[in-house]
C-alpha cells in the first residue's frame, strides 16, 4: 500500500511460533490499493485441521497487533471465498480485537456448508480491517425522541 495513503495507520506487529514463515510485513498490507483489509492465515502443524458440516474449531495465526492510532481497533471479517463458496465463516460474525489487546489473534471459524473442509497451514482464513469506534457515554433519559419508525423493527416494513 502506498505511504501516501490517508487512511494508513501504524500497526505494530509480534510474530508468534514460527508464524515469521507465514508472513512477511509486506504481506501484511492490503493485496491491492483499493482492498480495505489484509489476509490471516492459519498457523497450523502439519497435519492441518478438518471442520465437519456444523463444527468449529479456534485457529491461530502466529500474529499480536498494537494499532498506534487511539480510536482504531481490528475487525475480522471472513473471506468472501472460503465463506460464500465453501461455507467457512467467522463463527460469532465479527470479531472485535481491541486496541489494548496484547495477546495472539485467534479466528473461530464455523462450517456452515454441507462437507467436511480440511485447513492447511499457511491457509487464509479471514480477513482483518482496522476501523474507528466510539465509546459511548450513556446518558439515563425517561423518554428518547421520536421517529417515525418508533419501536417497529423485525420485518415491520414489510417483506420486499
Amino acid at each position: 500500500m502506498p505511504t501516501e495513503c490517508k487512511y494508513l495507520i501504524n500497526v505494530r506487529v509480534k510474530f508468534f511460533r514460527n508464524a515469521s514463515g507465514l508472513y512477511n510485513l509486506a504481506e501484511l498490507s492490503p493485496a491491492t490499493e483499493g482492498s480495505a483489509g489484509f489476509d490471516l492465515r492459519a498457523d497450523l502443524d502439519e497435519k492441518g485441521v478438518s471442520v465437519a458440516p456444523g463444527g468449529r474449531c479456534l485457529l491461530n495465526t502466529g500474529l499480536a497487533l498494537e494499532p498506534l492510532r487511539e480510536g482504531v481497533a481490528a475487525f475480522i471479517y471472513s473471506r468472501s471465498g472460503l465463506g460464500g463458496i465453501n461455507g467457512l465463516v467467522v463463527a460469532q460474525g465479527v470479531g472485535v480485537i481491541d486496541p489494548d489487546y496484547r495477546g495472539e489473534i485467534r479466528v473461530p471459524l464455523l462450517n456452515t456448508g454441507g462437507e467436511t473442509l480440511g485447513l492447511q497451514r499457511g491457509d487464509r482464513v479471514a480477513q482483518m480491517i482496522f476501523q474507528p469506534f466510539y465509546r459511548a457515554d450513556f446518558l439515563e433519559a425517561e423518554e428518547l425522541g421520536a421517529t417515525r419508525r418508533g419501536g417497529g423493527g423485525f420485518g415491520h416494513t414489510g417483506k420486499n
